[in-house]
């Protein structure tokens, strides 16, 4: 007790004067920015770059230039003869070296003898939106699509803020495409949207449905060999440049979960990718292929797309980037990373990460993704990747992403795309004080003085940086642990449902497919001697994870069916393991709300109120994770839950009998006993 009084008095002491004299809902996002203190002088290039400039530039003179030999979209910022000068090849350019001279002047940094030199390691750095022709979003929960009825003012704030992190590219439709998509009405609401987000340097995207030429062109067929199939497509391409010359090109969910794809006729990804590469190709468009494939009575969804893209590996036109999701499975909130991107030698490949928290409690958790990033870049390098792609997080709520935390997630996506490089830590360090200072320092001095403030600042950045670090094991923990994966409830992948396999619903749908719970142990056997899916890595992989004594204990079950009485590195046994990662994962999302509960007085009301309901919720999922997951586990090892472990305080049959409704996942509020 002494010891969380202390840390509660320290973060009141810390936190004294970080109060705003503003009530705020987050609608700013990171851009908190200045505008009545602007005193910029701005001379040179004209253009959005130098809009923002003016408009929020609060030191000397700027100069804004073109300059040859400069990468694209990248820049320099050098302090030349009491001038600021951003030089860049193109207007993009200017704008992220603007954007960057902002980011110094509102995180507090130095912004004189400035010699900085920046390029993006990504050309394409795209959000793919998962946005339905009604206004719904799949797996969005932060209201409805910002596309549906657009506000020219939200646009623009949506363009600023992703221009602000480097984002360039969006697919403004769902990757489950409806075949109006590309119908004339809809292709003239993309262009005044990509008009409106051209200034920023955003090029749209659509996501299309390989049927379309049936369903929209009223032909007999889609197959991608057909004469009439490949003109029906030149015809549409072509419609679509003369409404947007920059259209960027298309994004293609195929032969999976139902959806129509090339293989429905007897032709391969790879024919069904390159026909509309070449359709594209005299417009430099782009055809973003997703790999995401599984076949219903797969022995392992795990292997599916090794086996299907593999033999094609080589296949592809230059123009085709194959979009791989970054886990084997779909999101999982811990995965090994996908076979296939160290296994695809001849192909061009983009990683397609998840913002949007499907799985990892939606926008009610703060769960900060840049480590689970950081641990995929740890296995892939980023230099064997062609670009970067992020399901967004977005909607129409005031706050964008329904939660405030979950903004950072969109701010560190942008930002690890421009530069993989950057640590997680940096990039929260960045987007708190952004998001709950003004330039670098607490928003009231509270009368100790610039530098005690400017101290107690960092302190406390500092602590709810480790805060969001944190945040994503802790979800694993009290989710997921030691590698267990896809034990949802179904149909909204909120809660946990072990148990929920009705009857007909095919197999890979439901968690008794992925746990294999049983009497001997629990776990997916994925060794040589079961599905065999250790084979898709790299030899040395193969064996440290074949091996239940050398695989790491974070994928212990994703590759193994493990006995319950295997003895772990901790001297515990597997059973007890499990319910210690359980237990400390609550005890972890209670500690997040403790330490945000502590500086109430020194954060505005309104963000304050709003993130300490959102971290209640998350404290009371995690406890009905650890019982509903332990209690139902213990009907397999019938082993007792260890004395020193918090024990569940209902019963499995009641537990059992828990739903959500969809309804209330589909809110942004829903929670258990919320």
């Amino acid at each position: 007790m002494k010891a969380k009084s202390l840390i509660i008095s320290t973060f009141l002491l810390l936190m004294a004067g970080w109060n705003t004299v503003y009530g705020e809902d987050g609608s700013w996002l990171w851009l908190r920015l200045d505008s009545v203190n602007a005193t910029a002088k701005v001379t040179g290039v004209k253009g959005t770059a130098m809009i923002e400039l003016q408009s929020y530039w609060q030191g000397g003179s700027v100069v804004l230039k073109r300059q040859k030999g400069i990468a694209k979209d990248g820049y320099t910022i050098q302090s030349q003869g009491g001038n600021t000068v951003i030089a860049a090849a193109n207007d993009a350019g200017l704008l992220y070296g603007a954007y960057h001279l902002l980011r110094l002047q509102q995180t507090g940094q130095p912004c004189d003898q400035l010699d900085i030199s920046e390029k993006p390691f990504y050309d394409l750095r795209i959000l793919n939106h998962w946005d339905n022709p009604d206004g719904t979003c799949e797996r969005g929960f932060a209201g409805k699509s910002i596309f549906l009825n657009p506000d020219p003012a939200r646009i623009k704030m949506y363009g600023r803020a992703n221009a602000s992190v480097g984002i360039n590219g969006i697919v403004l439709n769902n990757v489950n495409a409806k075949p109006e998509a590309l119908s004339t009405g809809s292709l003239e609401k993309a262009k005044a949207i990509a008009d409106q987000l051209r200034p920023y340097g955003i090029r749209v995207y659509l996501s299309i449905n390989f049927a379309s030429p049936i369903k929209v062109g009223g032909l007999e067929t889609a197959d991608p060999l057909d004469a009439k199939v490949v003109g029906w497509w030149k015809e549409k391409v072509n419609e679509i440049y003369r409404l947007i010359p920059d259209f960027g090109g298309f994004l293609v969910k195929a032969n999976s979960e139902g959806e129509p794809g090339p293989q429905d006729f007897g032709r391969t990804h790879a024919d069904g990718a390159n026909m509309l590469a070449g359709v594209l190709k005299p417009h430099k468009g782009i055809v973003m292929w997703r790999a995401f494939v599984y076949a219903p009575q797969s022995p392992d969804r795990a292997n599916q797309a090794y086996l299907e893209f593999m033999p094609l590996d080589g296949q592809f036109a230059d123009n085709v980037i194959i979009q791989i999701k970054n886990g084997p499975v779909d999101f999982q909130p811990r995965e090994p990373y996908s076979p296939l991107f160290t296994a695809m030698q001849k192909t061009q490949m983009m990683v397609e990460f998840q913002l949007t928290q499907e799985y990892l409690g939606a926008a009610n958790h703060l769960v900060y993704l840049a480590p689970m990033w950081q641990e995929f870049f740890s296995f892939v390098k980023p230099a064997s990747l062609k670009a970067m792609a992020g399901v967004a997080n977005i909607g129409d709520d005031t706050n964008w992403c329904g939660h405030h935390f979950a903004q950072a997630n969109w701010y560190a996506f942008g930002r690890a795309a421009w530069n993989p490089a950057l640590k997680p830590e940096e990039i929260a360090d960045e987007w708190l004080k952004a998001t709950f200072g003004r330039n670098g320092q607490l928003t009231i001095d509270n009368g100790q003085g610039a530098a005690a403030a400017n101290s107690q600042f960092s302190i406390v950045n500092s602590q709810l940086v480790k805060l969001m670090l944190d945040s994503r094991e802790a979800a694993v923990s009290y989710m997921m642990p030691l590698g267990l994966h896809h034990i949802f409830a179904g149909g909204h992948h909120y809660g946990p449902e072990p148990w929920y396999e009705p009857r007909g619903l095919r197999a890979d749908w439901t968690p008794p497919y992925y746990h294999k719970a049983d009497s001997i142990g629990l776990g997916f056997d994925r060794t040589l001697t079961g599905s065999a899916n250790v084979k898709q890595y790299p030899e040395a992989l193969c064996r440290l994870y074949n091996d239940i004594n050398t695989c790491p204990e974070t994928l212990l079950t994703w590759f193994h069916h493990v006995p319950w009485n295997h003895k772990m590195k901790s001297g515990r046994t597997f059973w007890d393991e499990l319910c210690h990662k359980y237990d400390d994962g609550v005890h972890e999302a209670r500690r997040f709300l403790a330490i945000w509960d502590a500086i109430q007085p020194y954060v505005d009301q309104q963000r304050f109120s709003e993130v300490q309901r959102k971290l209640r919720i998350q404290a009371r999922d995690s406890e009905w994770w650890r019982d509903a997951c332990l209690l139902y586990f213990q009907t397999f090892s019938h082993r007792p839950i260890p004395q020193d472990v918090e024990h569940p305080v209902h019963n499995l049959d009641e537990m059992m009998k828990f739903r959500i409704p969809i309804t209330m996942y589909e809110n942004p509020e829903c929670g258990y006993n919320k």
